[in-house]
């Protein structure tokens, strides 16, 4: 029979198709851990399961920018305290193994001795929209850079007469002169060598296109989330987009400037020795937000 007076803390292991949730007490000492589906279903019998061994004071979860966004989310809303924890290092994994039940009380027992303290992102906001959006306009860009890389790179090849045609033009106007080619026998060389800059050309118009149509997007919310940023010198929509989906819709969970600055990489570490007192850069923290 479960005692409700006894607290527990919870861990849990999240996988793509599922999770495995552990239970320890607040001594740390094992109690129970099972898998559940990383279903709808799973997350409503993982919950039922966590509350029958007592009073839930808190859930660590693996991965909650990741396999347990989701789990994170249905956890916060049905009211318990969640708590991200990161992936244990190489070499606590060398010394004591690697499974899902192992992984999970892990985690549980990092929230139980104060290791993991971190809020996650609740990602049910604007700043979540605008983070989904940034994915497909990194890669579109990245697209057109390689398309662009690789019309140039075939005119090095090319023909002299169709380099004469095409030598000195920006990006857009090699994309546009390109895109109007007629190729004629595509046995020669200037004739396959046109239909594929013909291609090149009609996929960079194509994906600037894409670009501009998310760049107009993203700047309708992030002017939404977040005006004042975007009046300071040198922030446009994508710069913020960027600190946006770094704070997350959630930025109280950082208590100040200095835990942004940290999180970014850009605060300052100690790295004194004897008597010599010094700091460095922070190299670690979100590299992208520390690139914006």
């Amino acid at each position: 029979m479960t005692d409700q007076h006894l607290e527990v803390i919870a861990g849990v292991d999240t996988h793509g198709q599922t999770h495995h949730a552990a239970v320890v007490d607040r001594l740390g000492r094992h109690l129970a851990d099972k898998e559940f589906a990383a279903t709808g279903a799973g997350y409503r019998q993982l919950m039922t399961w966590l509350g029958s061994h007592g009073t839930v004071a808190a859930v660590g979860v693996e991965g909650t920018g990741a396999y347990g966004a989701e789990l994170a989310r249905v956890l916060t809303r049905s009211g318990l305290s969640v708590v991200e924890v990161d992936r244990p290092d190489r070499k606590m994994r060398r010394l004591r193994g690697k499974s899902d039940p192992i992984d999970a009380y892990a985690a549980a027992t990092a929230v139980a001795s104060g290791r993991a303290t971190g809020t996650p992102k609740t990602r049910d906001g604007i700043v979540e929209a605008i983070r989904a959006l940034r994915v497909p306009r990194r890669s579109a860009i990245k697209a057109r850079t390689q398309a662009i890389n690789q019309a140039r790179q075939l005119l090095v090849t090319a023909p002299e007469a169709l380099r004469a045609q095409l030598r000195g033009l920006s990006a857009t106007e090699l994309a546009r002169t390109c895109a109007r080619l007629r190729p004629d026998d595509l046995a020669g060389p200037t004739g396959a060598t046109k239909a594929a800059l013909r291609r090149l050309g009609r996929r960079i118009l194509a994906l600037a296109e894409e670009i501009a149509e998310l760049d107009a997007e993203l700047k309708t919310l992030t002017t939404q989330a977040a005006p004042a940023l975007l009046v300071r010198t040198g922030v446009g929509p994508d710069v913020a987009g960027q600190l946006l989906a770094t704070a997350g819709d959630n930025p109280d969970r950082l208590h100040s400037e200095a835990a942004f600055a940290h999180l970014c990489g850009v605060a300052p570490i100690p790295a004194s020795s004897g008597r010599r007192d010094r700091h460095r850069l922070n190299r670690g923290g979100d590299r992208a937000a520390n690139h914006a």
